[in-house]
């Protein structure tokens, strides 16, 4: 039995190969070429949308947002990768028309459209909006860290410069001492010493480092930054899963029906505490609802979000901090323990005593309340379990404590929505950086980045759509 056979590649043919005959109708580069065919390039901002009348013609950015597209979906995402593809690849060929544009153009392209790639992503939201694919009402929010195109060697902290200050002055010391020493020396040095000349010019060096190191020293000051980062300047040491590394924090807001991306950013903050408002309102006006019920986790706990998220269009659900409560004899006996009467402006605690306001303190931008009971009587049966103070217990009021109560009472009645935050945005990043592959970052900048990420939501929200209605549908809805 011999194997299957294929053709002889001398072999011709009396009727040359149609390229349409090798895209199926299922194939999702239909649906690219019609997605950004119907996209207005100009409106968007995208550069060279308009032509001008002399000159070198210049490649329509069209095509090149189709490269980039398929690239991003097929986790193609380098120029020179893409500037392969439009050579072998049939799908690709296909795309363009045979349009071979170098690598050059092509990483122009993505570097000099961030804004208008993001207009492009947030053009895919009106065909998941006409396929009824978004929650209008439920959103999670979630940040994670991804690796920025900055090694740990070239970025400094002020802790890591003054180390670093402090062993160059040692250096230059020993130098300068051997120099002292081989000026008064009287034999001839032997071969191993270093001479006169290297020694000045290692001195020189390390002088050079150290105006270098005093430059981003006061580089940081004068910005009041903790850290500098000298590759991509938006970028920062972080704290993430595997240690720490220099990273961008990608913040994003992911619909509760199917788990689409429906808005995002990257910031340089290294945590995601003072990240909530923003997120959960770029979501809202995303989805373009009048309230919107946002989920997320005790890493965006703060005060003052948690108080900019409290109008009539945002519900949060956050796991409440309890401030305190480690550190008492018996946690459950924390400050929710103790009941809020605002008629009298006191707390009652367990066992029906009152606790008086005595002063308000500031404390990390907050005005807090401080709220004290005379010395508790000895014999109270919840004493032990709730204070060892000599004087009694203290009870601590943020201004706008109502804010914390109005969500713990929201959380009470919805408890289910917690736990419904890690089934919907988890899987986004578990998605975006397993399976795609795109955890790290190829540009530089939160402006760049954000372009090259409106590429990385819109391949995943691609993907998603495609998997739940399919390529036929999702064509049928770009029409009006």
């Amino acid at each position: 039995m011999n194997y299957v056979q294929g053709e002889h590649r001398e072999q011709l043919t009396m009727f040359p190969e149609v390229l349409e005959d090798y895209i199926e109708e299922d194939n999702p580069v239909r649906f690219i070429d019609a997605f950004v065919d119907d996209l207005d390039l100009k409106e968007m901002g995208f550069r060279h949308s308009e032509v001008n009348e002399t000159g070198r013609p210049p490649y329509n950015p069209g095509d090149l947002l189709k490269l980039y597209i398929y690239g991003y979906l097929n986790h193609i995402r380098t120029s020179r990768k893409l500037e392969k593809e439009a050579i072998r690849n049939v799908e690709v060929m296909w795309l363009l028309k045979k349009l071979r544009p170098d690598d050059k153009t092509i990483c122009s392209f993505r570097h000099d459209n961030p804004k208008a790639l993001k207009k492009a992503y947030r053009s895919f939201h009106r065909i998941c909006k006409k396929l009824q694919l978004f929650s209008d009402t439920l959103v999670a929010v979630d940040g994670s860290k991804f690796k920025a195109c900055n090694s740990t060697k070239r970025n400094y902290s002020q802790k890591k410069i003054a180390e670093s200050l402090k062993k160059i002055d040692k250096h230059i010391d020993e130098y300068l001492e051997e120099l002292d020493r081989n000026d008064e020396a009287d034999e001839k040095r032997s071969s191993d010493k270093i001479s006169k000349e290297e020694l000045e010019e290692k001195i020189k060096q390390l002088k050079e480092r150290k105006e270098e190191y005093e430059e981003h020293k006061q580089d940081m000051e004068a910005s009041d930054s903790t850290q500098k980062s000298l590759t991509d300047p938006d970028s920062r040491l972080m704290k993430t899963s595997k240690g720490f590394d220099i990273c961008h924090n990608v913040e994003v807001a992911s619909e509760g029906k199917n788990n689409l991306v429906v808005e995002f950013y990257a910031t340089s903050a290294e945590n995601d505490q003072k990240e909530l408002s923003q997120i959960a309102e770029s979501a809202r006006e995303a989805l373009g609802v009048e309230e919107l019920d946002i989920l997320s986790d005790k890493g965006f706990f703060d005060h003052g979000e948690l108080k900019a998220c409290d109008t009539p269009h945002l519900n949060v659900y956050i796991p409440i901090l309890k401030d305190g409560g480690s550190a008492l004899p018996d946690p459950a006996y924390n400050h929710r323990a103790f009941k809020y009467d605002p008629e009298t402006d006191t707390y009652i605690c367990p066992s029906g005593a009152q606790l008086f306001y005595t002063h308000t303190t500031t404390r990390r931008g907050q005005h807090i309340r401080i709220y004290r009971t005379p010395a508790c009587n000895q014999g109270c049966a919840h004493r032990k379990a709730c204070t060892t103070a000599s004087r009694g217990r203290t009870i601590n009021r943020w201004e706008d404590e109502e804010v914390i109560e109005k969500i713990e009472k929201r959380m009470e009645e919805y408890p289910e929505k917690i736990g419904l935050r890690k089934q919907i945005v988890e899987p986004v990043f578990g998605t975006i950086k397993r399976a795609m592959n795109q955890g790290y970052l190829l540009l530089r900048g939160n402006e760049k980045i954000q372009g090259e990420l409106s590429l990385t939501m819109l391949a995943y929200n691609i993907r998603r759509v495609i998997n739940i209605v399919g390529i036929p549908k999702m064509i049928a809805a770009l029409t009006p």
